[in-house]
């Protein structure tokens, strides 16, 4: 007999449970896989497992009655055209006359081969398609209803993911993408339905919550997550059950758990996708970690640039309070958790834990000093734990198959996964998850296809502006917090920006140093002054020997000289961790890469022709016709020659602003 839950709630109706079961007799159960797989816990009434079945194969569509059409439309896929894609999609089934269901996902991971759709037809596994746009959706729909496979568009097929398997076809897992992967954190994204609790209910999800709610003690959670080796992913790598103890046992009447959604790095888009993709895993880690350290209120702070994100977050609080997975009394424990979405203003200085913390209480966003941390005394100040999104996202996980589990992939001192946003001049960019240990190789060349166009591999930049640039002759690097620090980077959040031939390194240094220049809060001064001291130097080193005046050469060069000790200073005195990691990207630059710095300052010469006013103009005599365009337009005179004569540019002359290339009709401007 089915007991129907609030209409006004949205939940769907569920079999009512014996005495033994999470809930009352008279309240309606919420968990399908705690009562599916628990078996002897919760019931003996065959026609009520037979109901739950029912339900949890329903969710999950392992048998559809008609097609189901799954279309990623994240902000990846977005960006590439899925909402065309979508509207395509439903034009041509209304036009068709058939029936089908649609389903929104967020971003499986290959973001170069977006806009992604799946097709899953009644009976037959559910297969995945890449690059769907909208003029594609109409021969692929036509195609696959008439019940063939265009396999030019074919990624694979999922296992698992409903009926019969199709013949002499690649499974998905299989693709050179996935297969190095090791994928937890992103098992559900790009393959669930986000806006479903029923679904992440029926694929095992809140089971965690609800055994650690009815029978673990908060010591007993803070232990196992301890033991487990899990560290914080988005910055330094502290253990995160330590930070829980230190909160949990410190004496207070109110505790606060700390979402770091901010991810202000450029290149890194994980925690977006992870909350776009699978929002309830984050909020059953968030739950957990609030029981854990005493918290009843938590808040997830994110930046307002994420408006799909912060909308799927929404939608998830909105259903796990009408389940009653928060709110007052959580499944019946007497635990309460009020979960509060703060938006932030995009400064990057708010990724900081201290700046976050002032942001969140209504105050500018600028570090504090340290200690006390905010374990002991953070928001409000009472007792709060700050964690980013991915480390939130491994604990149900944890919880639910144990610390041993989770510490048996990975090296000695990190462990687990780690996810990367992997972008730059690389063949397939995208999310990837791979094993704490896995060669930086394996993730450039392995999963991502290496540097497209034939061109030479030069440096991949890890960690964000706090990270470093790391050599080819050093990818053999491992994942690790303490391998990368051999290296000069550091793990950070994980984006991952690869380089090829075309980069120039003094420029990455220069880009890296004016974003920081430019998010520094400007509290010490070590950070403000120092880093703008350091950006002058670099913008010095690029600079064309035109534009120099009086004593500008020998400041120069003295400034060079000064670089690395600047550097050390900035270090050791800034007041947050920002500051004090501010230099990494000209310490790493310098110490792989000294040949074009020395390039750079003595030769003039940008190897790979980035730096613009190091570019060496030169007029080709046998297309020079004379008309005297160039010359008249050149505003340091740097150009001569008579009327309707091969021109010449004077080299000490030129600064190198490209106005010749500019107005040039004859093509005979050459630049080197």
């Amino acid at each position: 007999m089915l007991d129907p839950v609030s209409a006004a709630a949205g939940a769907p109706a569920f079999p009512r449970c014996c005495e033994r079961c999470f809930h009352s007799p008279e309240t309606p159960c919420r968990d399908l896989v705690a009562c599916l797989e628990a078996g002897p816990l919760c019931h003996e009434d065959a026609t009520c497992a037979a109901a739950l079945t029912a339900r949890r194969e329903a969710a999950l569509r392992l048998r559809p009655a008609r097609p189901v059409i799954y279309v990623g439309t994240g902000t990846c896929g977005l960006g590439a055209g899925a909402a065309k894609t979508l509207r395509a999609v439903r034009a041509w089934l209304h036009e068709h006359a058939r029936e089908a269901e649609i389903v929104e996902v967020g971003c499986i991971g290959l973001c170069s081969f977006e806009p992604l759709l799946d097709v899953q037809l009644p009976g037959r596994a559910r297969l995945c398609f890449h690059r769907v746009t909208e003029q594609v959706v109409e021969p692929l729909l036509e195609t696959l209803f008439a019940g063939e496979v265009p396999r030019e568009l074919l990624l694979g097929q999922m296992r698992g993911e409903g009926g019969e398997a199709w013949p002499g076809l690649p499974c998905l897992d299989e693709h050179p993408f996935f297969a190095p992967q090791t994928r937890w954190v992103l098992a559900h994204c790009g393959v669930a339905d986000p806006t479903s609790i029923e679904e992440y209910l029926a694929r095992g999800g809140y089971r965690a919550l609800a055994r650690v709610l009815h029978g673990r003690t908060p010591e007993e959670v803070t232990g196992t997550v301890e033991a487990s080796g899990l560290r914080g992913r988005g910055g330094g790598g502290f253990l995160t059950g330590r930070k829980w103890r230190f909160a949990l046992e410190t004496a207070a009447d109110q505790r606060y758990l700390v979402c770091n959604a901010d991810e202000g790095d450029p290149g890194a888009f994980m925690d977006r996708a992870v909350i776009e993709g699978d929002p309830h895993r984050l909020l059953e880690g968030m739950a957990i970690a609030a029981y854990a350290i005493g918290a009843s209120k938590a808040y997830v702070y994110i930046r307002a640039e994420y408006p799909l994100a912060i909308q799927r977050l929404r939608n998830a609080i909105a259903a796990a309070r009408a389940y009653g997975l928060l709110g007052r009394n959580v499944l019946d424990t007497g635990f309460n958790l009020e979960i509060v979405i703060k938006m932030g203003a995009g400064a990057f200085v708010c990724g900081e834990e201290t700046a976050l913390i002032h942001s969140i209480e209504g105050r500018r966003g600028m570090p504090r000093p340290r200690p006390p941390f905010p374990a002991a005394r953070g928001l409000f100040g009472k007792p709060t734990v700050i964690n980013n999104v991915e480390t939130l996202a491994n604990v149900a996980a944890i919880l639910d198959r144990g610390a041993e589990w989770f510490s048996s992939l990975g090296t000695a001192t990190s462990k687990g996964t780690k996810v990367f946003a992997l972008s730059g001049t690389i063949a397939r960019t995208g999310l990837v998850e791979v094993a704490m240990g896995t060669p930086l190789r394996d993730i450039v060349f392995a999963i991502g296809g290496g540097i497209p166009g034939g061109r030479a591999f030069k440096a991949v930049q890890i960690g964000g502006p706090s990270g470093g640039c790391i050599p080819e002759s050093r990818l053999d690097t491992l994942v690790d917090y303490e391998s990368l620090k051999t290296v000069g980077a550091m793990m950070g959040s994980g984006g991952l920006v690869v380089m090829d031939e075309r980069t120039c390194m003094v420029d990455v240094a220069k880009f890296f140093m004016d974003f920081i220049q430019r998010e520094s809060c400007g509290k010490c001064i070590p950070c403000r002054e120092g880093t703008r001291h350091m950006l002058e130097i670099l913008q010095a080193i690029t600079r064309a020997r035109g534009r120099e005046k009086g004593k500008e050469t020998l400041e120069r060069f003295q400034g060079v000289v000064h670089l690395q000790r600047l550097a050390k200073v900035i270090q050791d005195t800034s007041l947050c961790g920002l500051g004090q990691t501010a230099p990494n990207p000209v310490l790493a630059t310098l110490r792989w890469f000294p040949e074009e710095y020395e390039e750079h300052i003595f030769d003039r010469n940008c190897r790979a022709g980035v730096c613009a006013e190091l570019r060496h103009y030169s007029i080709v005599a046998e297309k020079c016709k004379g008309c005297g365009l160039c010359l008249k337009r050149c505003p340091t005179a740097a150009i001569m020659g008579a009327p309707r004569s091969p021109h010449y540019i004077v080299p000490d002359l030129c600064i190198a602003c490209g106005t010749c290339l500019d107005v040039c009709k004859l093509d005979a401007v050459l630049v080197a």
